[in-house]
This record gives C-alpha cells, structure tokens and sequence, in this order.
C-alpha cells in the first residue's frame, strides 16, 4: 500500500496528529492509487446505546463501559483524474465548507453517489428546496430508488412516519427535473475487474443501501456507508443490529459477509458513522467478531 497522507487535525478520537498549520483543519486525506479521498465530517457527537437491538448488558459492559460511544456523519470526496466524486452527502450542515476547504465549489461539476437516502446523507443535496449542486449528478442504486419510490412501501408507515419517504422523494424529483438522477446495477465483492469505482451490494439497512470500492493500482478502498453505526459494538459482535435498520436480519447478513471478505482481503475501509480516524482495517479478533485499526497516517 502506499504512503497515506494526514493533511489536517484528527478532531475526533482519544489523540491529535498535527499537520502545517495552513491546511485545514477538518479534513483527513488517504490516497488510493490515483484517488485522493477525503473525509467530510458533517456532524461529531455521542452516541445513544439505545439504537442498539439485542446487545446484552454484559456486551456493552466490555465495549462501552462509559455507555456511549463517538459517532459521526461523514461523506466522502475522491478527485480522480477523471473527474471529482461525492459519496453521500450528510445533513449538509458543514459539507459545503469542507468541500471548499479541499478546493470544490457546489457550482463545480460533481459525481454524487448516494449509498442510501436516509436524511442524514442526502440532506445536503437541497437548500430550502432547491439545488445545492447545480452542475452536478446524483446516482444511488436501482433497488434503493425503487423503495424510496415506492407509494406501497411509504403507505405501510402511518402518516406521521412517511417523512423520510417525501424528503426522499422530494429530493429526487429536483434533480430528475434535468435528468440528473441515474439509477445503477450493484455487484458483490469479488465481482468487479480492474480499475475503477464499483457499487457493492450491503442491503438490509436499507433494501438498496450499497457501498462503493475504490480500486487504482492495485490499491482498494471501501467505502461502506452505513454498514456499522456503533463500531465499537458492531465489530466485536456483527449480529448486533440497530433500530435505524429497515431489515436488521439483512444488515447483520451483509455485515458479516462484508466484514468476513475485507478482513480476508486486506481492503481498508472508511465508514459514514465511523468517528475517530474514519478510515482503517479490520481484522479478525479470534473470538468470532472482528477489530477495527484505525489508520494511523
């Protein structure tokens, strides 16, 4: 693998590693091959145990004895000499200025590639109901469009719980106005060849959530959206699901298929809800579960 680079201040985590005081200071840059990823953190708080479903009190007395845990909102900007790339979006409250701080304006020609369509990852593609990014185009899986889409699937909800549905669709439909929506096939790991930027099935938090690997000079990275929320739970026990989950069997199902392969494979991973360094490795942790390394530089 070669030579990662820390351009800015951790802000989140136990410790902080200095960078030149004229870069920014929210941003962490990991190079992939030719991919230059960097990290947007939207949002950094404590999280709530409470989302977890089934942890017994003795699995959060060896992983949280404080009882809660850092969580983030992140999303992810890769310049590639293609062209600029934007994996999800957050809720949009520091995005555009950490797009600025590495050098992108909303008015530039993005690559938006949504992993799902909960609020806190599309919430910045719209701004009082118009565009955010005018120039840009936004893509999510078929299967994801087709529920968020879905009259059927919003009316199994009571009426005070379709809101996610309408801000989904509401998005949605400003940015087909110019046909900017584009809907992709999705591949298992394993399945794509050579270079490039692959959509990877992770159903299950939501029916078409899906993660992105990033392949350039033999290097890799995936970026899995939210295939954790509480990584200090979900990594020593992958069958620990969360309440955000549409189908919690079919989370921990993509879980530990995913985790199982990236392990195997050595691939690094980066995380939406992953708080600290935000990009690391996994490895098996001899018990049945997995460690997350956080990456160091």
């Amino acid at each position: 693998m070669k030579k990662k680079y820390l351009i800015s201040y951790l802000i989140i985590g136990a410790f902080t590693i200095a960078a030149p005081a004229a870069e920014p200071q929210n941003l962490f840059r990991y190079q992939v091959g030719q991919y230059e990823v960097y990290t947007l953190t939207d949002n950094a708080s404590q999280g709530n145990i409470g989302i977890l479903i089934d942890a017994t009190p003795e699995m959060i007395a060896e992983t949280l004895p404080e009882g809660t845990y850092p969580s983030a909102i992140n999303a992810f900007l890769v310049k590639s000499p293609t062209g600029n790339f934007l994996f999800d979006t957050g809720l949009g409250k520091e995005l555009l200025s950490n797009l600025r701080a590495a050098g992108i304006d909303p008015g530039d020609k993005l690559d938006i590639r949504l992993t799902h369509m909960h609020s806190d990852h599309i919430g910045g593609l719209l701004k009082d109901g118009e565009r955010v990014f005018p120039n840009s185009t936004v893509s999510l899986s078929q299967v994801e469009y087709d529920y968020w889409t879905s009259k059927s699937e919003m009316e199994k909800l009571p009426q005070d719980k379709q809101g996610s549905f309408r801000n989904a669709q509401t998005t949605l439909e400003v940015y087909e106005k110019t046909g900017d929506v584009t809907k992709t096939p999705t591949l298992h790991l394993g399945e794509e060849r050579g270079d490039g930027i692959f959509v990877i099935e992770a159903f299950g938090h939501t029916p078409g959530h899906v993660g992105y690997l990033l392949v350039s000079w033999e290097e890799k990275l995936l970026i899995w959206g939210d295939l954790t929320h509480v990584t200090p739970v979900q990594m020593p026990y992958p069958e620990i699901a969360v309440t955000y989950d549409v189908d919690p069997q079919a989370a921990i199902a993509s879980r530990k298929a995913i985790l199982e392969y990236v392990a195997k494979h050595h691939i690094p991973v980066a995380g939406m809800h992953i708080a600290g360094t935000w990009i690391g490795t996994i490895q098996p942790n001899g018990k049945g579960g997995y460690t997350f390394i956080p990456s160091s530089r």
